[in-house]
């Protein structure tokens, strides 16, 4: 029998222009295609690191053996749907307030702007990740329900950007969805 491979299908994902990184509160239009433009209410969150997203979607089991050894069950004991990425526009009102909340965010560049740290629990919002793929396809990943549940060290020095590093949890929606993919020709 012969195999059923295609070099065209190896592909690796670019940030789109323009921006590739956007949050909306929750009620916002969730978008359920790679095309269709994003509602106003989505901000961009600028540019990323070079490492680009890393997307964590784990699955933890049990497995079950039978007398003898044999494995004859793996249940299911954890998901986890986490994205990673640095956002390096430490200037931007929305990365701020996408870090820090967006109560905790006052202002703007032009005027003034005052940032509260504090323990006050990050919330809910839609996040979109816009890649553009070889052979001119569009991905786009649309996290329905996510919230900030890591923000890393930040690095103050002379010889590199400001960035935070976040994590975005992906919770499930209302039909137990973490995250959505669509892949789309431009």
């Amino acid at each position: 029998m012969a195999a059923n491979v295609n070099s065209a299908y190896v592909t690796a994902g670019k940030p789109k222009v323009g921006g590739a990184i956007f949050r909306a509160p929750l009620g916002t239009a969730v978008p359920t295609d790679a095309k269709t433009a994003l509602d106003k209410a989505f901000k961009s969150l600028g540019y990323i690191s070079d490492d680009g997203v890393k997307n964590k979607n784990k699955i933890d089991t049990d497995d079950v053996k039978a007398w003898g050894g044999n494995t004859v069950a793996s249940l299911l004991k954890e998901k986890t749907d986490k994205f990673e990425m640095t956002l390096i526009e430490a200037l931007n009102v929305e990365v701020l307030k996408t870090v820090f909340g967006s109560s905790n965010v006052t202002g703007t560049l032009a005027d003034k702007v005052t940032i509260k740290s504090n323990s006050a629990e990050a919330e809910d919002g839609i996040y979109v990740i816009e890649t553009v793929l070889k052979g001119g396809y569009l991905k786009r990943l649309v996290i329905p329900v996510g919230q900030i549940s890591d923000v890393g060290e930040v690095e103050y020095k002379d010889d590199a950007v400001i960035g935070y590093e976040i994590t975005i949890t992906a919770k499930p929606d209302g039909t137990e969805n973490t995250h959505y993919e669509y892949i789309e020709k431009a």
